[in-house]
């Protein structure tokens, strides 16, 4: 008897949605998964109790859903290969960046269900959040199926596909940039003489208060930066130094690159 769930190429985000899928209630004994990575295998079945095969094909066999993490460029090629494997309603949930629905279905049965994904890397600790985006073959049903499967890594938000890309501009790199951001504030703590360790308890915990009341408050991140910042007082000064160095524009810049290339590796 086949697998409810199979992971097709589970690496670090795949495993990541592995865990999530068993928060969420799935049971290890009804998930099946792929790697190229021989090493993975052995934790796979160590950490997640699930069943490890070698072969796409066989993973995929009356499967509910088979969740595709492998890179890009191996879409092509894993779509063909599993394409005659499939159930008709099986979903088909693609985290790969760029890939359109359109060109997934290139590689699949005609009128195939196919999700795309977009989480990020918080995800590992059911932290992350989810864009999906369905086809036209998708039911109401098997979405809300995909939305149990990654709603235990995190939050999930339905978008239109056109969006994926500023999607991943924002929460999927984005946790690079949160990481960037801290790394700085780190440094300059550490230039004007904090210890190391004080100072990267400081920004780490200030990002994650901040992000946690912003969340449970649903206060507009204007207004709580409005809070801290009195006329003519240490904040005020800083954030003129922030916008006299356009940190703005900088990062609006960031996340046009970052759609610009998504486009690109989507062709």
């Amino acid at each position: 008897m086949g697998a409810k769930l199979a992971v097709i190429g589970a690496g670090n985000m795949g495993q990541a949605l592995l865990a999530g899928a068993l928060r969420a209630g799935f049971q290890a004994s009804d998930i099946v998964a792929t790697t190229a990575d021989v090493a993975a295998r052995a934790k796979l079945v160590e950490q997640f109790g699930v069943r490890v095969v070698l072969n796409n094909v066989e993973a995929v066999q009356d499967a509910q859903l088979v969740l595709l993490c492998v890179k890009p460029k191996d879409i092509p090629a894993v779509c063909t290969e599993i394409a005659s494997s499939l159930r008709p309603d099986a979903v088909v949930i693609s985290v790969a960046v760029g890939i359109s629905i359109d060109k997934l279905a290139e590689n699949l049965p005609e009128q195939q269900p196919i999700i795309r994904a977009m989480p990020n890397t918080p995800a590992a600790i059911g932290a992350g959040v989810t864009a999906i985006s369905a086809g036209d073959a998708v039911t109401p049903e098997a979405l809300e199926l995909a939305q149990r499967l990654l709603s235990g890594s995190g939050s999930v938000v339905i978008v239109p596909e056109t969006d994926q890309p500023a999607v991943g501009a924002i929460s999927g790199s984005g946790p690079a940039y949160v990481a960037y951001f801290i790394d700085a504030l780190i440094e300059a703590g550490v230039q004007n003489g904090l210890t190391r360790i004080i100072a990267t308890e400081l920004a780490i915990q200030t990002f994650a208060g901040t992000a946690t009341m912003l969340a449970e408050t649903g206060e507009h991140p204007a207004l709580a930066r409005e809070r801290v910042t009195s006329p003519g007082g240490t904040t005020a000064a800083a954030l003129q130094a922030l916008d006299q160095a356009a940190v703005r524009a900088a990062i609006s810049n960031a996340v046009k690159a970052a759609i610009t290339k998504t486009k690109a590796i989507g062709g």
